[in-house]
């Protein structure tokens, strides 16, 4: 019968321990490259193993000892169960042929979305992204760890392509509790969808939305190269606001950090004519490229006037 706390019923003694020099060496490259905290380094602090780099145990003897310190544990069975189904991960990648993490999950009676769950940091520890968000973002699973996901989903994007990142968050819908992984997941929208932005920062309280909504009018304004600066601009002035964010908009650009954006004037200068603000746009001094069709409208309004 089986029995997790054998040693022999989890690591099959015909099995070869897979921690060689090179995995080990891998790992720990691994580990580097996520800001030395790997997920199955956060799984183990939260279930009170939280004894430093414990993994991975690199001989049988500290595989012994990892494998009785989680045994005696004071945490669920399914949890021991998931981290030793973690470690037998990494022996089926060694052997290619022999699955026993497949062997340990049907003799355990581990349930499912535990092993999608743990699969899926799996692949998140050895930045293999795509496979792992196939496991972290099935809809059985709760979104645990999800701040640390989406940080390390952003972070490993490379020339703003964050659909990884993205896709995570639009199908798993999780509250982040970061500062850090609410402005990177924002900055990231930004970047890719100007209006859906928008839209996610009026899901949150005032001040939250307001501290959204002056980093999205930065972000769009700073994204990339200056040759798409004019169309942004212009996606920027004409967007469908509301009267508080209507007075963000200008506060912002006008005396606060914002003022100081390339195009910060041109962006102001465009929304109140697309808001028919003609009396505003009058007073502004003509100047550049506006001089011609702001005395046009100067004279409009005084002809008005008349």
């Amino acid at each position: 019968m089986f029995n997790y706390t054998s040693f022999h019923d989890v690591f099959p003694t015909e099995v070869q321990l897979p921690y060689d020099r090179r995995l080990q060496h891998d790992i720990e490259a691994h580990r580097k490259n996520a800001d030395d905290v790997l997920f199955i380094d956060r799984v183990m602090r939260a279930l009170g193993i939280s004894k430093a780099k414990v993994y991975p145990p690199k001989t049988e003897n500290a595989l012994r000892q990892l494998h009785q310190q989680i045994c005696e544990a004071g945490m669920s069975m399914h949890h021991k169960f998931s981290l030793l189904y973690y470690i037998l991960l990494d022996f089926d990648d060694a052997s290619k042929e022999v699955f026993v993490s497949e062997s340990f999950a049907s003799l355990s009676g581990m349930p499912a979305n535990y092993q999608l769950f743990m699969k899926g940091l799996w692949h998140m520890d050895r930045e293999e992204y795509s496979r792992a968000i196939e496991y972290v973002a099935h809809p059985s699973l709760n979104p645990d760890f999800a701040d640390d996901i989406i940080i390390a989903l952003i972070k490993q994007a490379s020339d703003q392509d964050y659909t990884l990142a993205l896709s995570y968050f639009y199908s798993v819908q999780p509250i982040l509790k970061s500062p850090v992984a609410l402005e990177l997941l924002y900055d990231a929208m930004a970047r890719t969808n100007v209006t859906q932005a928008l839209l996610y920062s009026r899901t949150h309280p005032q001040h939250t939305r307001e501290q959204l909504f002056r980093r999205w009018i930065s972000c769009v304004l700073n994204n990339g190269g200056g040759d798409d600066l004019p169309s942004r601009t212009s996606e920027l002035a004409f967007m469908p606001f509301d009267s508080l964010e209507e007075t963000w908009f200008e506060e912002y650009l006008t005396t606060g950090e914002g003022r100081t954006l390339k195009r910060a004037k041109d962006t102001l200068l465009i929304r109140k004519i697309a808001c028919d603000r003609f009396s505003d746009v009058a007073k502004v001094r003509p100047s550049g490229q506006w001089a011609g069709i702001l005395e046009g409208i100067k004279g409009g309004t005084e002809g008005q006037g008349d």
